[in-house]
Parts: structure tokens; sequence; C-alpha cells
């Protein structure tokens, strides 16, 4: 037994060993400046002890299991709490080791010399090479890969604890990066020390219990910092994949779309209402449409092309002539930055026309997302037609591909309730006749129906609901909606 651990310590590979060595020294000496060596050799004591006894023979294992049971039985509960706390940390900066081991793993594989296996260009390789590059298109014309984020109400990791292993992350890339200086080197260092510190001093769980639109905000905060990012990039892999198979050459479609049910699955979980449904269609508008408006400002700022270098065509002058018409003042104020730069000025104005989207400005504001994506398409051929394809082709085309991804909500709701919810609703419904008419009447000598309950109140209000995101954000927003345990197709006709 001991000899196999043995072998599996060494095959954990030295870098991985060296940064978990690392991060446990950096939260032992931490431990030891806010809690004391008392806590510290607590902390050591369990740690040989499970180690020790995961060496043992089977038979020896259940005395081994005595001796750690009585350890622990031995502390205060604050003691024992602080101990587990310290663990916690731990295992939290152990993954995130393992997790760079990941990534230098996949790094060492990607020699440049043939596709990762199992990566986009593995896949157009394979697929060019044994059904040929017409069926290739054929099949990414019809690609769609749809995702669902979800959220659990018993999740405790706090956002803030999220971020602390974030930055902790990246220090550990600098720290692995061998071209990093050595004064960079030691203020990595330092900086590791210091969000070690935090980590530590911040609570692990929540205060109080996440509610619905908790939920939706800690999902928001996954797409701010990684979603909305890394969706162009898996474009631009396949796009370098089909530019170097045999098929003819053309853009990378935006096969990605996202759906959602945090905040919109009310099966079992009563704080899921209509209004909480509304909220967070409001949330996710919110959060993609300034997402889109800072990446066409940057975008748009970047674009400091000259009319004479780069004439804009037919297309993009009528989009800025009916822009001057239609805001003279906004297009004078943009002008004035930006003279003669008329890539520049349409993307600025875009950008004002996304902000318009927003906050809610009916006469700037873009109807949809369809609209905001036909500019964008308008300024991409203009720079194509003057002869710079590296800027229609560069950072634009990752702004049209997230803006065909999420369009103007992001992700559509998936709405969801129980069939005897519905059952319930309906049964309610039918008792109590048609809108504005009489109860029906029961039996001689029975009571009147009773008016609809609170809970079939809130199963209307939830298609009302549906109604007015599709109104104010399009169908795509939330055009699903699930029925779970259903038994026969009544069960979904209730719905209708």
């Amino acid at each position: 037994m001991e000899r196999t651990r043995d072998r599996d310590r060494a095959a954990l590979p030295e870098p991985m060993r060296r940064e978990v060595r690392l991060l446990g020294d950096i939260l032992g000496d931490v431990i030891r400046g806010s809690a004391g060596p008392d806590l510290l050799a607590d902390v050591e004591r369990l740690r040989h002890a499970v180690i020790d006894a995961r060496q043992q023979e089977p038979r020896d294992g259940a005395a081994a299991a005595d001796e750690i049971a009585t350890l622990v039985a031995s502390w205060s509960v604050e003691q024992a709490e602080q101990v587990a706390r310290a663990f916690a940390v731990y295992f939290h900066l152990a993954n995130l080791a393992e997790e760079h081991q990941r990534i230098r793993n996949l790094r060492e594989r990607d020699t440049g010399q043939e596709p990762v296996r199992e990566s986009l260009a593995a896949a157009v390789a394979e697929i060019s090479r044994d059904a040929g590059p017409e069926h290739l298109r054929e099949l990414l014309v019809s690609l769609r890969v749809h995702l669902v984020l979800t959220a659990h109400p018993t999740e405790a990791r706090r956002r803030a604890v999220v971020a602390a292993l974030r930055r902790i992350s990246g220090l550990l890339d600098v720290l692995d990066d061998q071209r990093t200086a050595a004064a960079d080197h030691a203020e990595a260092r330092r900086e590791l020390h210091e969000q070690i510190d935090l980590l530590w001093r911040t609570s692990q769980l929540r205060v109080k219990a996440m509610d619905p639109i908790d939920e939706v905000r800690t999902v928001m905060t996954a797409f701010d910092e990684t979603l909305f990012r890394v969706v162009p990039a898996v474009y631009r892999e396949l796009d370098r994949a089909l530019a170097a198979s045999p098929a003819p050459a053309y853009t990378a479609p935006a096969f990605l779309r996202f759906g959602s049910w945090v905040g919109a699955d009310r099966d079992g979980n009563p704080f899921v209402t209509a209004q909480v449904t509304r909220e967070t269609a409001t949330i996710q508008a919110d959060h993609v449409l300034r997402a889109l408006e800072n990446a066409t400002a940057r975008i748009g700022r970047a674009l400091t092309l000259h009319a004479a270098t780069t004439p804009p065509s037919a297309g993009l002058r009528r989009a800025l002539a009916a822009a001057h018409a239609a805001h003279p003042e906004l297009l004078a104020e943009i002008e004035a930055r930006s003279p003669q730069e008329p890539y520049r000025t349409y993307l600025l104005y875009a950008a004002q026309r996304i902000n318009a989207t927003r906050v809610r400005h009916a006469d700037l504001a873009y109807p949809g997302p369809a609209e905001f994506l036909a500019d964008l398409r308008t300024v991409q051929e203009s720079l194509a037609a003057a002869g710079a394809v590296q800027q229609a082709h560069g950072d634009l085309q990752h702004l049209i591909w997230q803006a065909e991804t999420f369009g103007f909500h992001l992700a559509g709701l998936e709405v969801r309730q129980h069939s005897e919810v519905h059952a319930r609703a309906l049964a309610e419904l039918r008792a109590a006749g048609p809108p504005g008419s009489e109860p029906s009447a029961g039996p001689p000598g029975a009571e009147a129906a009773a008016p609809s309950s609170p809970r079939t109140e809130e199963v209307l209000a939830t298609f009302r609901a549906v109604a007015w995101v599709q109104d104010r954000y399009g169908v795509d927003a939330c055009h699903r909606y699930v029925v779970s345990f259903t038994h026969s197709t009544a069960d979904i006709a209730a719905a209708h």
C-alpha cells in the first residue's frame, strides 16, 4: 500500500508538486501569523494522521480512524471549525494547482505539428479527410450547440472567494512564466501572500442563503468575466482550423447559443416568481448590452483608419448620411473627435445606440440585434472592399460573433413548472368559469367555487411574464417552457 502511495506521489508532475508545496507553505505562514502556531500544529497533526491512515493496510484502518476521531474530539468546536476552514482553503489552492497542470499539459500537446487530439482542428481535419470538404460545410451550416446555465439553491461559495482564487490563479501564471524578471517574480510572491491571507480571512460560506436573484448575479459574473471573452476565442479556433483545411475559405459560424434555468425554473422553488423572471431578463439584458457597448466603443476608438487610405464603401456612406439626418448633433460631436475617420465615427455611433437600447431611449435605440449586426457588417464589408482585410476580420469579427451568440438577451430563459401545478390551476379556472362569469354552481347545498388561489394566480402571472419578456427583448429571450413530471399528452396540453 505504501509503495502504491509513493508511486502516486512520484507520478505527480514536478511543476504541480512545486505549486502545491508553495501554496501550502504560504497558507501555513498565514495561519501561523493570524491564528497562532497551535492551530497550525493541529492542522498538521490531522494531516499527517490521515496520510498515515491511508498508507496502512485495510485491517489497520479501523484503529487509525478511531485515533483520528479521538484527535478531532479533543478540540473545542471553535478549534474544529478553524481546522476545517484551513483544509477548505488548502483544497481550494490544491485544485488551482491541478487546473494549472491541466493547462500546462494542453500547451505541451499543442506543438503546431498536428492538431491537438479532441480539438476543433482535429475534428475539422478528420471530417475533411473522411467525408470531404463539402460535407464539412453542410455540417457547419446546421451546427448548433445549446448550453444551459443552471444554479442550485444550496450553492454556498461566495463570489468573493471565487474572485480571490481567480487573482491567485493569475499570480501563479506569472510565477510559472520563465520570462518573468526577478523583480516581477518577487512582487508576484508578495501578492500571493497577500491574496492567500485575504482568502483565509474571508468567510467561505454565505451568511444568508442565496435567493434567485443572487443566483442570477452569480451567473452574470461568469458571463462578464469568462463567457463573453471565451466565445469568440472558440470561434477563432474553428476559423483557424477551417483556413488550414481543404474546404473553401469561409468564416466560422456562430454555433453556440445559451439558455438559462436561473430565475426561470420554478419547479419546487417557491421563491422563483413571475416578478423574478421579469427581473432576470432585465438583468441579463443589462449585462449583455453593457458588454456589447464597451466592445463596440473599444473597437471603434481603435479603428482610426483615414478616409484617404481606406475609403468607405457606398453602403457605409449611406449609413453615415442616414445617421446624420436622424441625429445631426450626435454625429457632429463624434466626427469632431474623429475627423475623416468614417469607421471610427460609425462604430462610436453604434456604441451610442447600444447605450440607448440599454437605457430604453427609444429615439436612438436599436429595435433589435439584427439591426446592430447589419451595421457591423456594413463596416466589415466596407473595410474588406477597401483592402483592410485584417481589420475586417479581427476584433470586429469577434464582436459580430458575440452579437450573434448572445443577442440583446444573453440567454433564453427556460421556464419550468411541475405538471401537477398546471393541473390544479386548470381545475380551478374551469370551476370558476369563463372570465367575467359567475362561479359555476355545484350540487345542491354546495358552496360556490372560490376565486383563484394565489398559486393559480402565480401560474397565470408566469405566462404574462413570458409575454412581457418576449415583447421587450424578443422571442428568443424566453421561448422554451418545460413541463416536468408529465404522465400524458394532457400535461403538455394543460400549458396551452
